[in-house]
């Protein structure tokens, strides 16, 4: 089965942090593709040995990624 999740990728410091907000699921890598591989892997990892209850407790069915205006200053 194929389950379509989130990734967000963020450079921080030499390399990326990825996250999969749908299972606060995280990873890293030295380039934007290592990092999302990794996070793929640890999902995969994750679906594999997870029982079904922290499935259902952790899986966010919705997600919603969007930009916004803040005043600063």
């Amino acid at each position: 089965m194929i389950k379509q999740l989130t990734a967000i990728i963020e450079r921080e410091g030499d390399g990326y942090v990825s996250l999969c907000p749908e299972l606060d699921i995280a990873s890293q890598g030295d380039s934007v593709e290592d990092a999302r591989n990794n996070l793929r892997e640890a999902i995969e990892l994750f679906f594999e040995t997870a029982s079904q209850f922290e499935i259902q407790t952790r899986l966010h069915q919705e997600v919603y990624v969007t930009s916004l205006e803040v005043a600063i200053g």
